[in-house]
C-alpha cells in the first residue's frame, strides 16, 4: 500500500473516533494492521473478551510470527485457561488445552507437558510457580504489564502504537480545499456556490457573462463536525509526516518535481494556482505546460492545454496509483521474508566450524567440525546422507614437517568447507596443512578426489574460482600466503605480499576481469590479479582485525565483517571504485570475545552471529532490522549460513547442534519435501522398496568414506579400563539390594532418568540448571537430584504376591507428562509431576509384558502379555480394540515404524512378526538366527533405526542388524574372544550411528552401527566401585535423546549410572593397529545373510 494511501487510512480513523462509530473504527485498526489501539486492547482484555481479543491481534501479528508474538498469545490462552480452571470448569478448560494451548506444545514440549498436568490437580496454585495467583481482576492485570512489555518490544509492532500527529479534522479540511480548488478552476465561479455534494465534481452553472474566479473559503462546518471530539493524536510521538499542507511553497514542490523526474520544467505560477499539491503521478503532465502569465487572475481558462490537463489530473485522483518516493521503512513484510522461525534442531555432535548449503540443492547442507569430521545433511528430513572423519589419505606423499606435526598431534579441524558453484565439488580446509576435494554427484556417489598438502601450518580458508573458464581452488594459511590450485592439486598462482598469516580469501569477477581480495589478521585487505605482479590493493578494514568478505548474490555490492583484537565488531559496505567504506552498519555490543562471522541473502539483507543470537539488516539500513536468539542455545558467536534462496538460516548452537531457521515459504518447503521422504505408503509399496534400497545404498556409499588405505586394516579393541580414561556419574539414593533396575528410560527432554526396579518402584532423577550445566540437560559431570513430589509420594506398581516370574515394564509419553508401567499386575498411569495414578487397567492374567505408545496417538498402546499376544489398547476409551496373535511365547519387545507403519514385534520364542499399523494384519514373521544347539530362550528385542527402516535385535546370543522392509538381515555380531559374555541389553545411541551393548560380566561395548564393529569396551573397573561378579552387572542400558556419546545402565543392585567419554576425548573412539583383533564383527558372509 502507497503511503499516502495509508496516510488516508489514519484519516478515515481519526473521522471514526470523532463520529463515535466505534466498532468500525476498531475494526478497521484491525484490518489496516496501522495502528494498534492498547487502550481499546487494554479494555477488552480486562473484560475476558477473549475471542475479541484475539480477533483484534490478528490484525497485527500470528501466533508464530516471532517469539514476541507466540509469547503474547501464549499470555492470553494460558490466562484463558487458567480460569477456566478456577471455575472448575474442567472440559472448556480441556478444549482451551487442545484447541489453543497444542500449537505451543511444537516450541516449547516441556512448559505443555507442565500446564496439562494442572487438570490433575484440585486446585492449579498447588503448582508452586502458580501459587501466588491471586483473583481474576488481578491475574488480568497482571498479564497486562506483561503484554505491554512483550507488544512494545515486538518489532512488527515498530511504528504502530502512536497515532500520527495532524490537525483535528483532518479529513474535512482536506475535503474544503479540494472543494476550493474545484471552485476556483469553474469557468464561470460563483461567489457563493451551493455545493450539496461530494460524489461529484464541483461546478458552478454558467451565467450570462465570464466571471474572474473568486478565492472561495468554505467553513469547516460545512461538513458536520462533533461538538465532543477527543483527538485520538493524543497520544503524541513522532511519526512519518503527513502530506504537505496546502501552504506549501510553490518552489520547494517545483524542486521536489523535479528532483523526481529531471525532465519536468514546472512553473511556479501553476503551481501556485492550487492550495493542494499536485500528485507526483502527475509530473509527466506538467512536462510541457503552457507558460501562464504571472497574475492568476490572467490565466487563459479557455485553452484547450489546460482542459487537458484538468482532465488528466481528474483522472488521476486514485490513490493506489499514488507513488511518491518514500523512505525505506522496515516493513513487516521485510520481517516476513526474514529466515527467523525455529523449524528444527539437528544434533551434530561435536563443535561446527563451518557450514555451506549446496547451490542448487536448497536443503542439502555440508557441515564441518572441531574434530575433522564432516557431515552431509539433508535438513528437510533432518536426516545425515554420509559422515566423513578426518583422515590422511596419503601421508607419505607430503612434507617432512606435516608428517612430523601429525606424529606429535593427529588431530585436526575443519576450518572451512564449502561447495563448488556448480555443486559438483566440495572442498574442506583443515587447520593442519591439508586441504580435501570430495567429487559430489549424489548423496550415493561421493568420492575422494584430491589430497594436497597446501600451507606450511593451518589451512585458513578456501574458496573456488573460474579464472580463465577453469575450475580452481584458492587457499590462504598461516604461512602468510595465498595460492590457486587446479583440480588435480597442481599450484597455479602463488600469492605473497600479506606481513601476518591470511585470513580469508573472496575470489571475484567484474567485466570479465578475475580477482581474489585476501585479508589478514593484522587488519590489512589486498586484491591480486591472477598474475604475478603483486597486490594491486592495500586497504586497512575496520578494526584492523580479523575480517571475512564477500559479494552479495548479484556481486554488485561488496560487504565485510570481522572483530578488531579489542573486541570491537564491524560491518560495512565498501565503495569499490574508491576503496572507501560506504556505510557502517550499527547494533553490534561493545564487546566480543572472538570473531563475529556473517552472512547475506536476496541481494537485500544481512545477518550476523553475535551476543547468543543472529541480527538482521537491510542492506539499505544501517540500523538493525530485527533479531532472533531462535528460543535460544546459540553460542555467544554462532556461525550461520543462508541457502541459496535466502528461506532458510542455518545457525550453531552450544550443545554442538545446528536450528534451521526459516520463513514460511522455507517451512513449506521442509514440510513438502519432508512429507515426500517420509510417507512412501501414499504412492504404492514399490516406492518403499525403492526408498529402503536407496538407503541401504546410503548405507553402502556411506562406507567408501572410510580411508582407503584403512578398509583391509584390522583393528584392536580400545581398552577404557581406569575410571580417569571415561567419566561416570552415580544416581543418588539409587542403591536397592532387593531389587535390580530392570528398566531405564531418559526423558524426551534429556533432562531426567527414570527406572523401573524389580520391586515395582519408579525413581526418577532430574538434572538442574546451574553455571556448570546451563542447559539443564543430563551429564556424567554432575550429579542430579532424586526427585519426588512435595507430597513424597512414590510411583509404586501393582504387585501379585505370588507374581515370581514378574515381567517389569515401561513407557513414557512423548511430552515426558505421563508414564505407564507394570510389576505382573494391572497397567498404572503415573502423573510425571505429582506421582499420582492417574488410571488402572489390564488387570491380569495374563499380565502386561511390554508396553509401547502409537507413535501418531499417544492414546493407543500396544500392550505384550505374557500369554504371546498383543493388545491393541484405547485408553480414551478404556477398550481392547483388537489382539495379535503370531507368537508362541511371552512378547519381550515392541517397536513401532512409522515410515513403514508397521509394528515389529519380538517374543521369547526368539521370531520377530511385522503387523501394519492401520489393519493390525501380519505381514511377515522370521526366526532370529541362533548358535547351534541353542533354544528359543531368553529375550529378544528390537529397536528401530533413525531411519525409521533398519531395525536393531539383540538377544543374549547376538546383535543384528534387519531390513524391516523386507526382514533381511544385513549385519550380525555375536560374542567372541574380548566379549564374550552373554548380552544382557543393547540399544542405539540418538543417531543411531553406536550400539551400546551391555554384557552379564559387567563389560560394556561401544560399536559402529552401520558395521556392528567393535570401537571400545569399557571395563567394569572403568565404572565400578566394587569388584564385579556373577551377580553384579549391567542389566539394562539406555541412551541419551540429544547426546549421541552419553548412556546410562541400570545395575542388578538397584544402582543406576550415566557413562560419557573423557572430556579429553568427547567420543567413544577405536584404534587402528597392524595386529589382527579377533573382537571385530563376523567377517564371513556365510554370517551374514543379506
Amino acid at each position: 500500500m502507497s503511503s499516502l494511501s495509508r496516510e488516508l487510512v489514519f484519516l478515515i480513523l481519526q473521522f471514526l473516533e470523532e463520529e463515535k462509530f466505534k466498532e468500525s473504527l476498531h475494526k478497521l485498526e484491525q484490518e489496516s494492521g496501522f495502528f494498534f489501539n492498547m487502550k481499546y486492547f487494554e479494555e477488552k482484555a480486562l473484560g475476558g473478551e477473549w475471542d475479541e481479543v484475539e480477533k483484534y491481534l490478528s490484525g497485527f501479528t500470528k501466533v508464530d510470527d516471532n517469539r514476541y508474538s507466540m509469547k503474547i498469545f501464549f499470555e492470553i490462552r494460558k490466562q484463558k485457561y487458567l480460569e477456566a480452571l478456577d471455575r472448575r470448569d474442567k472440559a472448556k478448560a480441556v478444549d482451551i488445552l487442545v484447541k489453543d494451548l497444542k500449537v505451543f506444545s511444537t516450541f516449547n514440549e516441556e512448559l505443555y507437558k507442565e500446564i496439562t498436568q494442572l487438570l490433575t490437580l484440585e486446585n492449579f496454585r498447588e503448582n508452586e510457580q502458580l501459587s501466588k495467583y491471586g483473583d481474576t481482576k488481578s491475574a488480568r492485570n497482571i498479564m497486562l504489564v506483561e503484554l505491554k512489555k512483550l507488544i512494545e518490544a515486538n518489532p512488527l509492532f515498530r511504528e504502530k502504537l502512536v497515532f500520527p500527529t495532524f490537525r483535528a479534522s483532518r479529513l474535512r479540511t482536506l475535503i474544503n480545499q479540494s472543494l476550493n480548488w474545484q471552485h476556483q478552476l469553474c469557468k464561470n465561479p460563483k461567489p457563493n456556490p451551493d455545493i450539496k455534494t461530494l460524489f461529484t465534481d464541483h461546478t458552478c452553472s454558467p451565467p450570462n457573462g465570464s466571471r474572474a474566479p473568486t478565492p472561495v473559503a468554505l467553513p469547516v462546518a460545512a461538513v458536520s463536525k462533533p461538538s465532543n471530539y477527543a483527538p485520538l493524536g493524543a497520544h503524541g510521538g513522532h511519526f512519518p509526516p503527513s502530506a504537505a499542507p496546502a501552504s506549501a511553497s510553490a518552489n520547494a514542490l517545483a524542486g521536489w518535481m523535479v528532483n523526481a523526474n529531471a525532465s519536468s520544467t514546472v512553473q511556479p505560477a501553476i503551481i501556485s494556482a492550487s492550495s493542494v499539491s499536485a500528485q507526483p503521478n502527475q509530473v509527466s503532465v506538467l512536462k510541457h505546460p503552457r507558460i501562464p502569465s504571472p497574475g492568476l487572475q490572467m490565466i487563459d481558462y479557455q485553452s484547450t492545454d489546460h482542459e487537458q490537463l484538468i482532465k488528466r489530473l481528474r483522472s488521476a485522483q486514485s490513490f493506489d496509483e499514488v507513488t511518491y518516493p518514500a523512505t525505506s521503512q522496515q516493513s513487516s513484510s521485510s520481517l516476513d521474508e526474514l529466515p527467523i522461525n525455529v523449524a528444527c534442531t539437528m544434533h551434530q555432535g561435536f563443535l561446527v566450524t563451518s557450514l555451506d548449503f549446496h547451490p542448487s540443492l536448497h536443503t542439502f547442507l555440508i557441515v564441518g567440525c572441531g574434530n575433522g569430521e564432516i557431515t552431509l545433511w539433508e535438513i528437510a528430513m533432518k536426516e545425515k546422507l554420509a559422515s566423513m572423519p578426518f583422515k590422511i589419505w596419503n601421508a607419505q606423499a607430503h612434507s617432512v614437517i606435516f608428517q612430523a606435526t601429525m606424529v606429535k598431534d593427529s588431530s585436526a579441524s575443519v576450518s572451512r568447507v564449502t561447495w563448488s558453484p556448480d555443486g559438483n565439488f566440495i572442498g574442506i580446509a583443515f587447520t593442519k596443512h591439508l586441504i580435501h576435494l570430495y567429487a559430489y554427484q549424489t548423496p550415493n556417489n561421493l568420492r575422494q578426489h584430491i589430497e594436497v598438502d597446501a600451507h606450511a601450518g593451518a589451512v585458513n580458508d578456501l574458496a573456488f574460482s573460474y579464472p580463465n573458464k577453469q575450475l580452481c581452488v584458492v587457499t590462504c594459511g598461516e604461512d602468510k600466503l595465498i595460492k590457486v590450485w587446479d583440480l588435480y592439486g597442481r599450484k597455479l598462482y602463488n600469492f605473497e605480499g600479506h606481513a601476518a598469516p591470511v585470513y580469508s580469501v573472496c575470489p571475484h569477477q567484474k567485466e570479465n576481469i578475475h580477482f581474489i581480495f585476501s585479508t589478514s589478521v593484522d587488519g590489512k585487505i589486498k586484491a591480486w590479479l591472477y598474475d604475478n605482479v603483486g597486490s594491486r590493493v592495500d586497504y586497512d578494514a575496520p578494526g584492523q582485525g580479523c575480517t571475512t568478505m564477500l559479494y552479495s548474490a548479484n556481486g554488485s555490492r561488496l560487504f565485510s565483517c570481522g572483530t578488531s583484537k579489542e573486541g570491537d565488531s564491524f560491518l560495512v559496505e565498501w565503495n569499490e571504485s574508491e576503496g572507501a567504506i560506504k556505510r557502517t552498519y550499527s547494533g553490534f555490543r561493545k564487546k566480543s570475545a572472538g570473531i563475529v562471522q556473517f552472512d547475506a541473502t536476496k541481494n537485500r539483507f544481512l545477518a550476523a552471529g553475535e551476543d547468543n543470537q543472529i541480527k538482521f539488516w537491510d542492506m539499505d539500513n544501517t540500523n538493525v532490522l530485527t533479531s532472533t536468539d531462535a528460543d535460544g542455545g546459540l553460542l555467544s558467536l554462532p556461525r550461520l549460513r543462508f541457502n541459496k534462496e535466502g528461506n532458510l538460516l542455518v545457525v550453531t548452537t552450544a550443545e554442538n547442534g545446528l536450528k534451521v531457521l526459516a520463513n514460511a515459504e522455507g517451512l513449506k518447503s521442509l514440510k513438502v519435501l519432508g512429507r515426500r521422504s517420509y510417507e512412501p505408503s501414499r504412492v504404492g509399496p514399490s516406492v518403499v522398496k525403492n526408498e529402503v534400497d536407496a538407503t541401504a545404498r546410503s548405507m553402502e556409499n556411506a562406507r567408501d568414506f572410510e580411508d582407503v588405505s584403512d578398509k583391509n586394516k584390522p583393528w584392536v579393541l580400545a581398552e577404557i579400563i581406569d575410571p580417569v580414561q571415561c567419566q561416570a556419574v552415580t544416581m543418588p539414593d539409587g542403591g536397592d539390594q532387593v531389587s535390580k533396575v530392570s528398566r531405564l528410560l531418559y526423558t524426551n527432554s534429556g533432562t531426567g532418568i527414570l527406572a523401573l526396579g524389580s520391586n515395582g518402584v519408579q525413581k526418577l532423577w532430574k538434572w538442574n540448571r546451574s553455571e556448570q550445566n546451563p542447559s539443564g540437560k543430563a551429564t556424567a559431570s554432575i550429579a542430579p537430584q532424586h526427585w519426588q513430589p512435595n507430597s513424597g509420594l512414590l510411583m509404586t506398581n501393582d504387585v501379585p504376591d505370588n507374581a515370581e516370574d514378574k515381567v517389569p515394564c515401561i513407557a513414557l509419553s512423548k511430552n515426558d507428562s505421563y508414564v505407564m508401567s507394570a510389576c505382573g499386575g494391572k497397567v498404572s498411569l503415573f502423573n510425571m509431576m505429582t506421582f499420582k495414578v492417574m488410571t488402572t487397567f489390564m488387570p491380569p492374567p495374563p499380565a502386561s509384558t511390554f508396553l509401547a505408545f502409537h507413535p501418531q496417538d499417544n492414546n493407543i498402546i500396544a500392550i505384550g502379555m505374557e500369554d504371546s499376544t498383543i493388545h491393541i489398547y484405547n485408553v480414551r476409551v478404556d477398550e481392547v480394540k483388537t489382539k495379535l496373535k503370531g507368537h508362541e511365547k511371552r512378547i519381550t519387545s515392541l517397536a513401532f515404524s512409522a515410515k513403514l507403519n508397521v509394528l515389529v514385534s519380538a517374543g521369547a520364542d526368539a521370531q520377530l512378526c511385522i503387523w501394519n499399523a492401520d489393519t493390525w494384519e501380519k505381514r511377515n514373521s522370521i526366526a532370529i538366527q541362533l548358535p547351534s544347539g541353542k533354544e528359543a530362550t531368553g529375550d529378544t528385542r528390537a529397536q528401530f533405526h533413525s531411519d525409521q527402516v533398519h531395525l536393531l535385535v539383540f538377544h543374549e546370543t547376538q546383535i543384528a542388524v534387519y531390513d524391516a522392509s523386507k526382514i533381511d538381515r544385513i549385519q550380525q555380531w555375536m560374542p567372541q574372544d574380548g566379549l564374550p559374555a552373554p548380552l544382557s541389553y543393547a540399544a542405539y545411541s540418538c543417531d543411531s550411528q553406536l550400539v551400546y551393548a551391555t554384557f552379564t560380566d559387567g563389560n560394556i561395548g561401544v560399536f559402529d552401527a552401520e558395521h556392528l564393529r567393535v570401537r571400545c569396551r569399557i571395563s567394569p573397573s572403568a565404572y565400578l566401585s566394587q569388584t564385579p561378579s556373577n551377580s553384579l552387572y549391567p542389566l539394562v542400558v539406555t541412551t541419551h535423546p540429544q547426546e549421541p556419546n552419553q548412556f546410562a545402565v541400570g545395575l542388578t543392585n538397584g544402582t543406576v549410572k550415566v557413562l560419557e567419554p573423557a572430556k579429553s576425548d568427547g567420543k567413544w573412539s577405536s584404534a587402528a593397529a597392524t595386529k589382527t583383533s579377533s573382537a571385530t564383527s563376523n567377517p564371513t558372509s556365510e554370517q551374514v545373510q543379506r
